[in-house]
């Protein structure tokens, strides 16, 4: 099964509008071209789908999204107004994929950069870790972990100690993504004795710059996504870069 991952398009209801380093929506649609002709099986789009927070960047995204030769679901980051996606197409908890479990965490905090999943939610995730162990690939918005920005570290999962304590109990979980950082990242996290792949993917809009102090867009990297391969319970992933 091939899933990929895109994330932070950052759309406008203006096609025209810009970003710092370009125009989001020709972004978006260069990207997802080449997402396409990776031919995946399920996409997962994770989080600030919208800048100015319209309905109407929403419904672009999904006139887009519906070119895709799969399923695809997305979860909300923190630029993002959920009942305006949700008008458009559904925001789900799990995903079946057979041999694999899909979770996809909402880290959204009102009015706020950073995120957290708060006591209920990490209350459901260890509900739904319980009683069944097949290998799960959770997805979120704000990492999870530090990236080593410390203006993005700031405002990253707030309460990251506890997700990773529940995940402790549960060594089913293989793959956690993340989206936010708008830059490449790959380490392995250790939690009691067993190591869980952390994986964050380039934007489609702008890029961020890596081991920052403070903000600052990386003008030389190009937008991009993640490609994950999974066969049984072990896998394969990349990232991809478009040239825009």
């Amino acid at each position: 099964m091939r899933l990929v991952q895109i994330t932070d398009a950052h759309l406008h209801a203006d096609k025209e509008a810009r970003s710092r380093a370009g125009v989001p929506w020709r972004q978006f649609q260069q990207v997802l071209e080449r997402v396409i002709a990776e031919r995946p099986d399920i996409v997962v789009f994770t989080g600030d789908v919208s800048q100015d927070e319209t309905s109407a960047s929403y419904s672009l995204a999904c006139q887009a999204l519906a070119a895709l030769p799969c399923p695809w679901f997305w979860i909300p980051g923190n630029h993002d107004q959920p009942e305006l996606m949700l008008a458009e197409h559904p925001l789900l908890e799990e995903v079946d994929l057979e041999q694999w479990r899909l979770l996809l965490l909402n880290t959204r905090v009102e009015g706020q950069p950073y995120g957290r999943l708060g006591s209920e939610q990490l209350s459901t995730l260890a509900a739904q870790l319980e009683f069944d162990d097949r290998p799960t690939l959770i997805a979120m918005h704000h990492p999870p972990v530090a990236v080593g920005a410390a203006w993005m570290d700031a405002i990253g999962l707030q309460d990251r100690d506890a997700f990773w304590q529940v995940l402790s109990a549960y060594p089913q979980v293989k793959i956690v993504l993340f989206g936010h950082a708008h830059q490449a990242y790959a380490q392995k996290h250790s939690v009691a004795g067993a190591d869980i792949g952390v994986y964050g993917c380039p934007a489609m809009a702008d890029q961020f710059m890596p081991s920052a102090e403070s903000f600052a867009i990386d003008e030389a990297s190009r937008p991009g996504y993640r490609v994950i391969d999974l066969h049984g319970a072990e896998w394969q992933t990349w990232i991809e870069r478009v040239a825009v």
